[in-house]
């Protein structure tokens, strides 16, 4: 059984409502936030099994479509590789915010999925999220969690970017 880290996208790997971007619905309007592709080079070094775990509505609601988020996607994991670090496998849900999916986060099915087909031991396991239902998914599965923001009591650890939960999670290790 391996040790993972499932990644929530926008706003710990990407930003998300900046002055730059609203939504990410092409390549182009992805940027990743400072220090996000090292850390995930660092946890990858480290041995950890890395997988991103997205909500991603927009497609259900018709703003972008699949084939849309699969090229965001294939550029996320090539520039994160340029970088020294490994996506094992994007997971998206790509179901309205009403549609009642299993998959979408607050959901675990997304993780649980995941950990099955990579023998992922989930209780040695971490999601990081910067929103609610990114804790709550992770604790419905029964991984650690870590906030991406300012401090708050929803998740068992806080930190302020993905780099300082990456080195953190290595010196875990």
């Amino acid at each position: 059984m391996y040790q993972g880290i499932f990644l929530d996208r926008d706003g710990v790997i990407n930003e998300v409502l900046s002055k730059r971007v609203k939504f990410v619905n092409k390549p182009s309007d992805f940027h990743f936030l400072p220090g996000a592709k090292e850390g995930i080079r660092l946890l990858s070094e480290a041995g950890y099994k890395l997988f991103v775990v997205t909500n991603q509505g927009g497609v259900g609601l018709g703003f972008m479509d699949s084939l849309a988020l699969n090229e965001i996607h294939q550029f996320m994991v090539k520039e994160i590789k340029k970088a020294g670090g490994e996506i094992e496998e994007v997971s998206a849900c790509i179901h309205k915010p009403d549609e009642g999916c299993m998959c979408r986060k607050p959901g675990a099915k997304m993780i649980e999925d995941l950990a099955e087909k990579y023998r992922i031991n989930l209780s040695s396991s971490y999601m990081i999220g910067d929103r609610e239902p990114d804790i709550l998914a992770g604790k419905s599965a029964g991984t650690k969690t870590i906030f991406i923001g300012k401090e708050t009591n929803i998740a068992d650890y806080t930190f302020p970017t993905l780099l300082d939960a990456a080195k953190w999670l290595v010196r875990q290790k």
